[in-house]
């Protein structure tokens, strides 16, 4: 059953990543989308409406709020996800559905009459984006992301952050997205119940507490 997970994010510099990926790399498993060198590129293309809800919604830090975004990883573009995150309070909940490339571009290109059959995120996407949600920005990063079983936990470490406007660049691997971010490295912690202590230990560094750093609402100031 999908349930709520508590999720932290940390800034952090070029040391704190070296210090973090060593020990990560020696006690926890990589994820399972990390290629050979152990990370991968994530591209996501963020839904807003034309006042900028969502936009304006996070940088407020209203408590109940939801974002819809298309995600695919490194140039892979057989494995698609329309995903819905959902943030009430501290905790937060994703909902997910598979779709094909083609749909991808038609949801893209605003042909969406399919969506209201399929039910789930993707009729609510149906709904959302006839009361005017719209696609709106492209971020895209390399990532690298380990896990624990126990806890349900996920580490990611994410740098090397870009953006574009061009939405319709989605699907195309060779899109120019410009650097954005300012050179940002953002630690972000995911667990279910409890997060063990050996996991809290091993990402502990002094002077860094966690806030609530947006790659989407960064990305927006170019665009």
């Amino acid at each position: 059953m999908t349930a709520y997970r508590h999720e932290y994010k940390h800034e952090i510099n070029m040391s704190d990543f070296i210090t973090l990926s060593m020990r990560l790399n020696a006690a926890l498993k990589a994820d399972e989308f990390a290629r050979a060198d152990g990370a991968y590129e994530i591209t996501s293309l963020y839904f807003d409406d034309v006042y900028d809800t969502a936009l304006k919604e996070k940088l407020n830090g209203v408590n109940c709020r939801d974002k819809f975004r298309l995600r695919r990883y490194n140039n892979d573009t057989e494995h698609i996800k329309l995903e819905k995150k959902s943030k009430r309070g501290g905790l937060c909940l994703k909902e997910c559905a598979a779709i094909t490339a083609a749909q991808a571009q038609s949801i893209i290109g605003g042909d969406i009459d399919f969506l209201a059959a399929q039910g789930g995120v993707m009729a609510e996407l149906y709904s959302r984006m006839r009361a005017g949600l719209m696609p709106k920005t492209i971020v895209r990063y390399t990532r690298s992301a380990y896990t624990y079983p126990a806890g349900n936990v996920r580490i990611t470490l994410d740098y090397d952050i870009r953006t574009s406007p061009a939405v319709y660049d989605f699907l195309n691997a060779d899109a120019v997205c410009i650097p954005a971010c300012g050179g940002t490295i953002l630690l972000e912690v995911k667990w279910d119940e409890f997060l063990p202590d050996f996991i809290a230990d091993l990402i502990f560094i002094p002077g860094r507490r966690s806030g609530s750093f947006s790659k989407y609402a960064q990305c927006r100031i170019y665009g």
